[in-house]
Protein backbone atom coordinates (compact mmCIF):
# COMPACT_ATOMS: atom_id res chain seq x y z
CA UNK A 1 0.00 0.00 0.00
CA UNK A 2 1.52 3.64 -0.93
CA UNK A 3 0.95 6.42 0.76
CA UNK A 4 1.21 10.42 -0.07
CA UNK A 5 3.29 12.67 2.05
CA UNK A 6 0.34 13.88 3.75
CA UNK A 7 -0.72 10.33 5.09
CA UNK A 8 2.25 9.28 5.49
CA UNK A 9 3.15 12.54 8.18
CA UNK A 10 -0.10 11.20 9.85
CA UNK A 11 0.52 7.70 9.97
CA UNK A 12 4.25 8.59 11.67
CA UNK A 13 2.55 11.73 13.53
CA UNK A 14 5.17 14.29 12.61
CA UNK A 15 5.07 17.04 10.13
CA UNK A 16 4.98 17.05 6.59
CA UNK A 17 7.50 19.18 6.05
CA UNK A 18 9.58 16.64 8.28
CA UNK A 19 8.69 13.59 5.93
CA UNK A 20 9.94 15.68 2.75
CA UNK A 21 13.27 16.32 4.42
CA UNK A 22 13.57 12.66 5.83
CA UNK A 23 12.90 11.59 1.78
CA UNK A 24 15.45 14.93 0.28
CA UNK A 25 18.13 13.08 2.92
CA UNK A 26 16.93 9.67 1.65
CA UNK A 27 15.86 8.11 4.67
CA UNK A 28 12.67 7.42 3.64
CA UNK A 29 12.39 5.90 -0.15
CA UNK A 30 9.57 6.97 -2.16
CA UNK A 31 8.87 7.21 -5.52
CA UNK A 32 7.62 10.18 -7.51
CA UNK A 33 4.40 9.66 -9.62
CA UNK A 34 4.39 12.51 -12.11
CA UNK A 35 2.16 14.24 -9.69
CA UNK A 36 3.98 14.19 -5.80
CA UNK A 37 5.47 11.55 -3.58
CA UNK A 38 4.65 8.43 -2.87
CA UNK A 39 5.99 5.88 -0.26
CA UNK A 40 5.66 2.45 0.51
CA UNK A 41 3.50 2.06 3.92
CA UNK A 42 5.48 -1.46 4.75
CA UNK A 43 8.79 -0.02 4.90
CA UNK A 44 7.75 1.30 8.23
CA UNK A 45 6.20 -1.66 10.04
CA UNK A 46 9.70 -3.53 10.76
CA UNK A 47 11.02 -0.02 12.33
CA UNK A 48 7.74 0.46 14.58
CA UNK A 49 7.79 -2.97 15.68
CA UNK A 50 11.49 -2.24 17.07
CA UNK A 51 10.24 1.13 18.78
CA UNK A 52 7.48 -0.89 20.38
CA UNK A 53 9.65 -3.74 21.33
CA UNK A 54 12.17 -0.98 23.17
CA UNK A 55 9.72 0.74 24.91
CA UNK A 56 8.36 -2.33 26.30
CA UNK A 57 12.00 -3.32 27.44
CA UNK A 58 12.71 0.03 29.04
CA UNK A 59 9.46 -0.09 31.04
CA UNK A 60 10.46 -3.50 32.48
CA UNK A 61 13.68 -2.39 33.14
CA UNK A 62 12.23 1.08 34.38
CA UNK A 63 9.68 -0.96 36.50
CA UNK A 64 12.53 -3.64 38.70
CA UNK A 65 12.52 -2.44 41.82
CA UNK A 66 16.47 -1.51 42.89
CA UNK A 67 17.55 -3.82 45.20
CA UNK A 68 18.47 -3.38 48.59
CA UNK A 69 22.67 -3.45 49.05
CA UNK A 70 23.50 -5.17 52.05
CA UNK A 71 27.12 -3.74 51.85
CA UNK A 72 26.08 0.04 52.74
CA UNK A 73 27.84 1.21 55.39
CA UNK A 74 26.28 3.78 57.59
CA UNK A 75 28.73 6.69 58.19
CA UNK A 76 26.40 8.65 60.39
Amino acid sequence: MYLTIKETAEYLSMPESTVEDLIKQKKIRAIHDGEGWIINKEQFNSHLKQIEKYKHLVEEILSEPIPEDHDIKDED
